[in-house]
């Protein structure tokens, strides 16, 4: 190869990485970390399984058949055994899937709705609404989030519903946190300056060029917001305020085959198993996330 030519593919090679897209430069880089690669998979596949749990299930999870109580794994046509009623655990486990992944994608949702727009109005306007705004942030910041979500499934009542609004408003500070301090890092720059002194309408700004720059830390945080928000939910339907039997979760399994646990551990240690998997694909992926994004002025090697 000739100087010529070395340098004609250097060239080539720094035009592609300038005209590269911030989005398909964020794919390839996920892409090269095959644990966030696998999270993702695996995520999906629970997602998946939970939606298609009453067309691929086989058997109805709150049919009780006694003669068949505590079976273990691979006996009598049940893959994973069965519980102290007789019921199938890899069926209760499948519904178990979309209460899970139901639990994280609305109490996600709410946490977002609660802690995204009053962290938009503190951050760009400032001034009073960001002492006030933030001052009830840090109130809620200040206790403990399960605690918090106990006390207020408490006063709305044990059910699932109720569960999810409780895990969502234990996210809200956090949301509120991460995307004040993004906006009031970006809301000085020259190019809101300029659309200020245009008259662009203060919605318009903050649509167009205050939310993409926040995306990036959002996504990271939701992404970890749902790990949490499945263990959540798993501990109140382990504690009697979530979930109610006989409906089937991750939670209520684990606090109806904790009395048998000495002679017939399957019932606790399946679930258990789905927990620890699920919390650990949402942060592995989470840390992908963040390992993916916002690193343009870094070098590639």
């Amino acid at each position: 190869m000739t100087a010529l030519d070395a340098t004609n593919s250097v060239t080539d090679g720094s035009v592609a990485d300038v005209v590269e897209s911030p989005r398909r430069r964020f794919f390839r880089r996920l892409r090269g970390r095959r644990a966030a690669v696998l999270s993702a998979a695996f995520l999906i596949a629970i997602t998946v399984i939970g939606l298609l749990a009453p067309l691929i299930a086989p058997h109805d999870p709150l049919a009780q058949e006694l003669t068949a109580r505590r079976l273990p794994p691979l006996r009598d046509g049940y893959l994973l055994g069965t519980d102290n009623l007789g019921r199938d655990t890899l069926s209760r486990l499948m519904y178990g899937m979309r209460v899970a992944v139901s639990a994280a994608a609305i109490s996600v949702s709410v946490g977002l709705v609660l802690g995204v727009v009053p962290a938009l109005i503190a951050g760009f306007l400032g001034k009073r609404w960001d002492a006030v705004i933030s001052r009830v942030a840090d109130a809620f910041l200040s206790f403990p989030p399960l605690l918090l979500a106990m006390a207020i499934v408490g006063v709305m009542g044990p059910n699932l519903t109720n569960a999810m609004i409780a895990i969502g408003i234990v996210f809200a500070p956090r949301f509120y946190r991460v995307v004040r301090g993004a906006v009031i890092s970006v809301r000085e720059d020259t190019f809101i300056e300029a659309s200020r002194s245009i008259g662009t309408p203060t919605g318009r700004i903050i649509r167009t060029h205050v939310l993409p720059h926040i995306f990036s830390p959002l996504i990271v945080q939701v992404s970890l917001a749902c790990g949490f928000a499945m263990l959540a939910e798993s501990s109140l339907s382990f504690l009697g305020l979530g979930v109610q039997p006989p409906d089937p979760s991750w939670g209520r399994m684990l606090a109806e085959g904790r009395e048998a646990w000495n002679y017939t551990p399957w019932p606790v240690l399946i679930p258990a198993v789905a927990i620890i998997l699920a919390v650990l694909a949402c942060n592995t992926l989470g840390d992908g996330i963040r390992d993916s994004v916002g690193r343009e002025n870094r070098s590639e090697r």
